[in-house]
Parts: C-alpha cells; sequence; structure tokens
C-alpha cells in the first residue's frame, strides 16, 4: 500500500522585540522571494502587529507608513497616561486599524494567532478569535509603558513576557514545519566590550612602589643593627626616602581613584534599565522555551543596535531581518521549501 504524501504545514512564529520588530518585515520580504509562502502566521507583541498586518494583505502598505516615521511622528502617537502605564496605546492601535487591519481573525485569509499574558495569574493566552485590533492591542502591552487590556474578564499584557517567540502556538495550529523569528537574540552583544587593562596596569605599578619601598625600609634596618655606630643618620635618610615614596603611592593613588571614578560607567536612565532588563529576560525565556521545542529554521537579525523605542530606525530593522533571512535560505531548502 503507497503511502500518500502532504506538503508540509509551514508556520511562521515572529518575536517579540518593539521597535527591533520592523526587522520582520525584512524577514516577510526575502521569504517572498525566495518562493516561501507560510501557510499560519503567529506573533507576539511588535511580531502579532506585523504578523497580522501580513496576513491581511496590508503588509507593503504599512511598511511605507514605518519607514516614513519619524521622532516627531512616533512622539505624536504617544497618549501618555497616568495609571498602568505611560501610554494608552489606544491612539496606535486605533489608526492602525483604521488604515490597515479592520477584519476579525476569521476573515483572514491565512490562520492567524498571538500570544499575550494574563496578569493576574500569568498564564499564557493564545489569541485567535475576534478582532484582530484588540487582540494585538493585548499581545503589545509591556509592562510599564502601555497600560493592560481587558479581554474576555482578563488583564492581558505583553505576551513577551511568558512567550516571546511562538513557536509553540505554530505548532498547536497545525505547521509542521516552523521558521521563527527571535529578535533578541544578539542583545547582549551591545554589552560585550572588551576590557580595557590600563588601570589594572596603573595598580600592579602601584603596588610595585608600595614593595619597593617596604623592600628599602628593610635593608636600613638591616643596615642599622650591623653598623651601630652612625645608624640614626642612615635611618633618618632612610625614613625621608621612604616618606617619599610614600606620599608619592599616596598621590598616585589618589590619581588611580580619580581615573576610576571617571571611567566607571554611567548609571542608565530608568527607561533605559527597564528596556535592558525586558529584553535579557526575553532573551533567556526564548533560550528555555527553544531548547526544549525548538523551530526547525531560526532566523536570528542581529539588532543589538536598535533600542527597544527606536521605531523610526525602520530601514536599519528591516535590512537586517532581509539579510538575516537569506542567510537561512539553505537551512530553509533542506526542509524542502
Amino acid at each position: 500500500m503507497s503511502k500518500l504524501r502532504r506538503k508540509p504545514i509551514v508556520g511562521l512564529a515572529l518575536g517579540s522585540g518593539s521597535a527591533r520588530g520592523w526587522a520582520h518585515f525584512g524577514v516577510l520580504h526575502a521569504l517572498r522571494e525566495a518562493g516561501i509562502s507560510p501557510d499560519i502566521i503567529c506573533g507576539t507583541s511588535i511580531g502579532s502587529l506585523v504578523g497580522a498586518t501580513y496576513a491581511a494583505g496590508e503588509m507593503d502598505s504599512f511598511q511605507d507608513w514605518v519607514l516614513g516615521l519619524g521622532k516627531r511622528k512616533v512622539f505624536g502617537f504617544m497618549d501618555f497616561n497616568l495609571g498602568g502605564g505611560l501610554l494608552k496605546g489606544e491612539k496606535i492601535i486605533d489608526f492602525w486599524r483604521e488604515n490597515f487591519v479592520q477584519e476579525t481573525m476569521e476573515e483572514l485569509s491565512a490562520p492567524f494567532g498571538c500570544v499575550a499574558t494574563d496578569l493576574q495569574t500569568g498564564a499564557e493566552v493564545w489569541l485567535r478569535k475576534g478582532s484582530i485590533a484588540e487582540a494585538v492591542r493585548a499581545s503589545i502591552a509591556l509592562p510599564g509603558l502601555f497600560t493592560p487590556v481587558i479581554h474576555q474578564g482578563r488583564l492581558l499584557v505583553d505576551g513577551g513576557l511568558v512567550n516571546p517567540v511562538p513557536v509553540s502556538l505554530a505548532r498547536a495550529m497545525g505547521a509542521d514545519i516552523v521558521i521563527a523569528v527571535d529578535l533578541n537574540a544578539d542583545i547582549m552583544r551591545k554589552h560585550m566590550k572588551p576590557v580595557d587593562f590600563s588601570q589594572t596596569e596603573l595598580k600592579v605599578q602601584t603596588q610595585e612602589i608600595h614593595v619597593s619601598a617596604l623592600k628599602q625600609d628593610a635593608v636600613a634596618e638591616e643596615e642599622a643593627l650591623a653598623d651601630p655606630v652612625g645608624w640614626s643618620g642612615k635611618w633618618k635618610r632612610s625614613m625621608t626616602s621612604v616618606k617619599s615614596l610614600s606620599s608619592s603611592v599616596i598621590r598616585r593613588g589618589r590619581k588611580d581613584e580619580a581615573v576610576d571614578a571617571d571611567d566607571a560607567p554611567a548609571v542608565p536612565s530608568l527607561v533605559n534599565v527597564v528596556q535592558a532588563s525586558v529584553s535579557i529576560m526575553q532573551m533567556r525565556i526564548t533560550r528555555s522555551r527553544m531548547a526544549g521545542d525548538p523551530a526547525e529554521v531560526l532566523i536570528a537579525p542581529r539588532l543589538s543596535h536598535i533600542g527597544l523605542m527606536d521605531f523610526h530606525r525602520g530601514r536599519e530593522s528591516i535590512d537586517e531581518g532581509f539579510a538575516a533571512t537569506r542567510l537561512a535560505l539553505p537551512a530553509l531548502k533542506d526542509w524542502g521549501l
């Protein structure tokens, strides 16, 4: 009896990463050029925003709008708020819904789902039905930045807290082959700088001066014991020498302390601390989850130079996503894609 072979279902899992999420456009363009069309689209946070636009057939027009963003325009979409989060998030979502995606998830041409987090229980919530805009608004509700969303009696926040790259959702929706896009894979590269050993060398030299002074002191004592006659003058001369060396050491030490203080890293702002903490958290969670359920193909754009709020740097992010996908094409071909 011959076995019937069916075409594998391809799922695309678009990860979280705030402004780095514009790299998803580059990924989708590179896949399209390679003739690869995902059957299932899943997203977390910014991945849900881009993924829903793609599933609705509005990716190109949305990308054009993104490329026109400047700092002033980004600031114009910030509806500041006093409780629950820095921003309400309604302004940008309303604009997005009016201009790009009005459909419900059931009306999309390709199955779509996104991930949010239940703030009260910590549970992972999969949103696959109803209003796309409401689901995406919940998925992008980064704690501290956007206010939480009440959806079907649950208080929801950003899905990146529990599932930054939703491989598991893509599999649950029927994907045989999952292409995952991790936007935070190289986030620590920004903080990895060569160690400056110059200060260490200065400290070693200071220690050598201390040792040298002690040695001269010991020699003076030996000379005094060996020749009691006139030892007082020699001792005074040696002590004068030691004092001059000691004062030199003290002055050198003070200079070293001043240099250390000048070279010490500046304390980052509250926003920068929160952003770095969220990125590290999502990177660690992603590595842990994908170790147990790895994607067949992983695309990891190099985006450590893009900040979480650099929404005006869309061109850079898109180019990085495109380049990373081109590098992954051999792996995609291995899977027959």
